[in-house]
């Protein structure tokens, strides 16, 4: 084959570095984007945080900037100087004016007090009590969350026990879960603790030698199998346990947890039998809902069931939810949406990004004929931060055109509610604004939008649609929302079934099948119709 040249016109595209940073910045969320600004800021000596006029001139003004920022303000409003005294000249002047500009004297005579002085209300350095930093723990609001496993510990810890229930205990503990719950049998517990040998060994002769001390000899139990710790003594120590807070913790399983937290209320309580009578007896039954068969079974009349249904509904299945809490994740919003005369305004959120700019002081320092290290450093940090910039300004402006168009799609969302949510994919949006849909896709993934109906994802504005009997289209979020609401309108005593449903959804000119129904019920975590039927 003899070698030729050949000239081939052809397109393709190449993934620059800069184009790369670009890409990755537009899919970063904001908390993610945060954190690579500032990695940039602490590599970077050449770019700087664009500080405004009110930081550098007037505190107070900037603070109130910031405030009317976080409330969704326009960002062009005017700014007052705060009314505060002026700053005395001389330090002698300084030592005699308070936080409060009161006058105070030089020297104060011996017997003299600060309290009878001054009042308490001088400020939050002063040493009056009433004050809201009295009541600030330092420790509760920057400790780690407290687990179900610290909790019954401390008190534990609290609780008079021997050396050998002690062990039991803490056995027990260990197998609590998050829930609450605890995961092993009485018969794995012990095995667990027999398993350790020398120390059970140490601890049973020591209460034996302080039981012979005070001339007191154990019987033998009928069904001690012979180990040294019996499985009545490890049921003791849980029942222990089980008087922990919170009520519930502890229990094997749902009935007992529900046991638990009945027994620990007063003995007057009304309907405190009839609900321990139910629990323990019908409670399979109960979440059947087959109410006919408890009151003909358990002999209780109507009022008295819903009484007992009642009090048991107030109790917690999952104890250890109230003290093993997550840290809460907050979500900033990319984007603002509100109303101003009757317009629909779409801005981007100053608090999320910061705007950066590069530092002219170092910029001036780069000499074009220098080929120094220091002169190299320089240049390379001031190209980077210049097409960090760069790629920072083409991802607000990319999202921004974004979100307007969505607005401009969904304003009858925003005006009506769900029900009112039109169909729309990322094509439609992708032909709005002249981009791929991949680039669409990026945007909307992981970015929020603040409207006065709440906090979305932008992904929460695309849905597919269900054609209507008159040829239009109907958003899957408009069917779910009617949905949700026709559920939560119908008789407790007969819910809506899905083929009913259905029925109403066709009256409504809305062909939906009834397996359609069921998943976008079970997505909303809605139950089905047999487990939403109520007494009352």
């Amino acid at each position: 084959m003899k070698p030729t040249l050949q000239l081939k016109i052809g397109q393709h595209l190449t993934m620059t570095p800069q184009l790369q940073q670009a890409i990755r910045l537009l899919q970063l969320s904001t908390l993610d984007l945060q954190t690579e600004i500032q990695e940039a800021l602490e590599s970077n000596p050449l770019l700087d945080v664009e500080e405004s006029e009110a930081d550098g001139e007037n505190p107070p003004a900037a603070k109130e900037k910031e405030s009317s920022a976080e409330a969704g303000s326009d960002a062009n409003l005017d700014f007052t100087k705060s009314d505060t005294p002026d700053t005395p000249a001389n330090g002698a002047d300084d030592a005699a004016v308070d936080l409060e500009g009161k006058d105070m004297p030089n020297e104060l005579p011996v017997d003299s007090d600060w309290d009878t002085m001054f009042d308490g209300s001088a400020g939050p350095m002063t040493g009056g009590g009433g004050g809201e930093d009295d009541d600030f723990d330092f420790e509760s609001r920057n400790s780690a969350p407290e687990s179900i496993y610290d909790t019954l510990m401390w008190q534990l810890n609290l609780t008079h026990m021997s050396d050998l229930d002690r062990m039991i205990a803490m056995a027990i503990i260990e197998g609590v879960n998050q829930k609450g719950y605890l995961t092993q049998s009485v018969e794995e517990i012990r095995d667990g603790i027999l398993a350790q040998h020398d120390v059970v060994g140490d601890l049973i002769r020591l209460q034996q030698e302080e039981l012979a001390a005070l001339d007191i000899q154990l019987q033998p139990d009928e069904d001690d199998d012979g180990s040294p710790v019996g499985l009545d003594e490890v049921l003791a120590v849980l029942h222990r346990v089980q008087q922990f807070d919170p009520p519930g913790v502890a229990a094997r399983d749902l009935r007992e947890c529900l046991l638990i937290q009945l027994q620990q209320l007063p003995p007057g309580e009304p309907a405190r039998n009839d609900a321990i009578l139910v629990v323990d007896q019908y409670l399979d039954t109960l979440g059947a809902r087959d109410f006919a068969s408890i009151m003909r079974k358990a002999k209780l009349s109507e009022t008295r069931l819903k009484s007992a249904i009642a009090l048991i509904q107030t109790l917690n299945p999952y104890p250890g939810s109230s003290v093993d809490v997550d840290d809460t994740q907050y979500v900033v919003p990319d984007v603002i949406v509100s109303k101003d005369k009757g317009r629909w305004k779409v801005e981007l959120n100053p608090e999320a990004t910061p705007r950066l700019r590069v530092n002219s002081n170092y910029a001036s320092l780069i000499q074009r004929a220098d080929n120094s290290s220091d002169n190299t450093f320089l240049k390379n940090n001031l190209q980077e931060a210049r097409w960090f910039i760069k790629s920072l300004q083409s991802r607000n402006e990319t999202l921004l055109k974004v979100a307007t168009k969505i607005v401009e799609y969904q304003i009858e969302f925003l005006e009506h509610g769900e029900e009112a949510m039109k169909p729309l994919v990322l094509h439609d949006i992708a032909e709005a604004v002249s981009m791929h849909e991949s680039t669409i896709s990026r945007v909307t993934t992981q970015k929020y939008m603040h409207t006065p109906r709440g906090i979305f994802e932008l992904k929460y504005f695309f849905s597919s649609h269900v054609s209507t009997g008159s040829g239009g289209e109907c958003s899957s979020t408009a069917i779910r929302a009617i949905i949700k609401k026709l559920i939560a309108g119908e008789n407790p005593k007969k819910p809506l079934s899905d083929s009913k449903i259905a029925n109403i959804l066709e009256e409504q000119d809305i062909k939906v099948a009834r397996r359609t129904i069921a998943k976008y019920r079970e997505a909303m975590m809605i139950p089905p119709s047999n487990e939403r039927k109520r007494l009352v």
